[in-house]
Protein backbone atom coordinates (compact mmCIF):
# COMPACT_ATOMS: atom_id res chain seq x y z
CA UNK A 1 0.00 0.00 0.00
CA UNK A 2 1.02 3.62 -0.50
CA UNK A 3 3.21 5.41 2.17
CA UNK A 4 0.58 7.86 4.28
CA UNK A 5 1.84 11.19 6.30
CA UNK A 6 0.98 9.56 9.15
CA UNK A 7 3.67 7.57 11.96
CA UNK A 8 4.11 3.79 11.07
CA UNK A 9 2.82 1.08 13.46
CA UNK A 10 3.11 -2.56 13.40
CA UNK A 11 0.06 -3.24 11.25
CA UNK A 12 -1.39 -6.63 11.89
CA UNK A 13 -2.25 -8.52 8.04
CA UNK A 14 -4.29 -11.44 7.30
CA UNK A 15 -6.54 -12.54 4.70
CA UNK A 16 -10.52 -12.56 4.94
CA UNK A 17 -12.19 -14.24 2.17
CA UNK A 18 -9.22 -14.91 0.08
CA UNK A 19 -8.76 -10.79 0.30
CA UNK A 20 -6.03 -9.36 2.13
CA UNK A 21 -6.81 -8.10 5.07
CA UNK A 22 -6.26 -5.43 8.64
CA UNK A 23 -6.72 -5.52 11.76
CA UNK A 24 -8.75 -2.74 13.14
CA UNK A 25 -8.11 -2.57 16.79
CA UNK A 26 -11.29 -0.61 17.70
CA UNK A 27 -13.93 -2.80 16.23
CA UNK A 28 -11.07 -6.05 17.41
CA UNK A 29 -11.36 -7.95 13.83
CA UNK A 30 -9.77 -7.82 10.72
CA UNK A 31 -10.96 -5.91 7.91
CA UNK A 32 -10.52 -5.74 4.32
CA UNK A 33 -7.66 -3.33 3.12
CA UNK A 34 -9.17 -0.84 0.44
CA UNK A 35 -7.10 2.62 0.35
CA UNK A 36 -9.96 4.06 2.68
CA UNK A 37 -9.45 1.59 5.13
CA UNK A 38 -5.67 2.12 4.89
CA UNK A 39 -5.75 5.70 5.70
CA UNK A 40 -8.13 4.54 8.41
CA UNK A 41 -6.18 2.48 10.51
CA UNK A 42 -3.01 4.56 10.24
CA UNK A 43 -5.05 7.60 11.26
CA UNK A 44 -6.60 5.76 14.38
CA UNK A 45 -3.11 4.52 15.00
CA UNK A 46 -2.41 8.32 15.22
CA UNK A 47 -4.85 9.72 17.09
CA UNK A 48 -4.18 7.21 19.98
CA UNK A 49 -0.81 6.66 20.18
CA UNK A 50 0.47 10.40 18.81
CA UNK A 51 -2.74 12.55 20.10
CA UNK A 52 -3.76 10.16 23.08
CA UNK A 53 -7.46 9.76 22.40
CA UNK A 54 -9.06 7.58 24.50
CA UNK A 55 -9.80 3.80 22.38
CA UNK A 56 -12.97 3.33 24.19
CA UNK A 57 -14.01 6.50 23.08
CA UNK A 58 -13.17 6.34 19.68
CA UNK A 59 -15.47 3.96 17.60
CA UNK A 60 -15.28 3.11 13.74
CA UNK A 61 -18.00 2.81 11.20
CA UNK A 62 -20.90 4.97 13.24
CA UNK A 63 -24.18 4.80 11.96
CA UNK A 64 -26.27 7.68 12.11
CA UNK A 65 -29.99 8.65 10.60
CA UNK A 66 -29.88 11.64 8.56
CA UNK A 67 -32.62 12.86 6.48
CA UNK A 68 -34.48 9.46 6.96
CA UNK A 69 -31.58 7.54 5.48
CA UNK A 70 -28.67 5.63 7.35
CA UNK A 71 -25.31 6.89 7.09
CA UNK A 72 -21.47 5.99 8.26
CA UNK A 73 -19.59 8.00 9.93
CA UNK A 74 -15.85 6.55 9.54
CA UNK A 75 -14.59 7.54 12.89
CA UNK A 76 -16.55 9.29 15.78
CA UNK A 77 -14.59 10.52 19.36
CA UNK A 78 -16.56 10.90 21.96
CA UNK A 79 -16.01 13.29 25.68
CA UNK A 80 -16.77 11.00 28.40
CA UNK A 81 -19.98 12.70 28.95
CA UNK A 82 -20.50 10.53 25.65
CA UNK A 83 -21.33 13.29 23.55
CA UNK A 84 -19.89 13.35 20.12
CA UNK A 85 -16.87 15.64 20.49
CA UNK A 86 -14.86 15.09 16.57
CA UNK A 87 -15.56 13.18 13.60
CA UNK A 88 -13.68 11.97 11.30
CA UNK A 89 -13.75 11.51 7.69
CA UNK A 90 -11.28 9.27 5.55
CA UNK A 91 -10.14 9.60 1.65
CA UNK A 92 -8.13 7.17 -0.18
CA UNK A 93 -4.47 8.54 -0.69
CA UNK A 94 -5.93 9.38 -4.57
CA UNK A 95 -8.60 11.29 -3.70
CA UNK A 96 -8.50 15.43 -3.55
CA UNK A 97 -9.98 16.84 -0.55
CA UNK A 98 -11.95 19.38 -1.80
CA UNK A 99 -15.32 21.47 -0.55
CA UNK A 100 -17.65 18.53 -1.08
CA UNK A 101 -15.78 16.54 1.56
CA UNK A 102 -15.99 18.75 3.76
CA UNK A 103 -19.65 19.25 2.71
CA UNK A 104 -20.12 15.49 3.61
CA UNK A 105 -19.23 15.40 6.79
CA UNK A 106 -20.88 18.62 7.70
CA UNK A 107 -23.95 16.88 7.18
CA UNK A 108 -23.10 13.83 9.46
CA UNK A 109 -22.11 16.81 11.96
CA UNK A 110 -26.11 18.32 11.79
CA UNK A 111 -26.85 15.31 13.06
CA UNK A 112 -24.05 14.20 15.81
CA UNK A 113 -23.13 18.01 16.71
CA UNK A 114 -19.47 17.20 17.01
CA UNK A 115 -16.89 20.49 17.96
CA UNK A 116 -14.22 19.47 15.48
CA UNK A 117 -14.18 17.88 12.01
CA UNK A 118 -11.07 16.00 10.56
CA UNK A 119 -11.21 15.26 7.09
CA UNK A 120 -8.01 13.31 6.01
CA UNK A 121 -6.39 11.53 2.42
CA UNK A 122 -3.57 9.87 4.51
CA UNK A 123 -1.44 12.53 2.85
CA UNK A 124 -2.93 16.08 3.78
CA UNK A 125 -4.92 16.65 6.98
CA UNK A 126 -7.12 19.01 7.95
CA UNK A 127 -9.43 19.87 10.83
CA UNK A 128 -11.84 22.54 11.74
CA UNK A 129 -13.42 23.82 15.31
CA UNK A 130 -16.94 24.44 14.78
CA UNK A 131 -18.17 27.54 17.25
CA UNK A 132 -21.84 27.17 18.04
CA UNK A 133 -22.62 30.38 19.63
CA UNK A 134 -20.78 32.43 16.58
CA UNK A 135 -22.51 29.84 13.94
CA UNK A 136 -18.87 29.89 12.26
CA UNK A 137 -16.10 27.15 11.93
CA UNK A 138 -12.02 27.99 11.64
CA UNK A 139 -9.11 25.36 10.98
CA UNK A 140 -6.65 24.72 13.00
CA UNK A 141 -3.24 24.16 11.88
CA UNK A 142 -2.70 20.74 13.69
CA UNK A 143 -4.63 18.42 14.94
CA UNK A 144 -5.18 18.95 18.30
CA UNK A 145 -4.48 16.03 20.95
CA UNK A 146 -7.52 14.73 23.08
CA UNK A 147 -6.91 16.87 26.44
CA UNK A 148 -7.36 20.21 24.03
CA UNK A 149 -10.53 19.23 23.25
Amino acid sequence: MLALNLPKFDVKLSVKNGKPAIFDRLRKKYVIITPEEWVRQHFVNFLLSEKHYPENLTINEVGIKLNNTLKRCDTVVYNHLLEPLVIVEYKAPTIEITGNVFDQIVRYNMSLKAHYLIVSNGLRHFCCKIDYEKENYYFLEDIPPYEEL
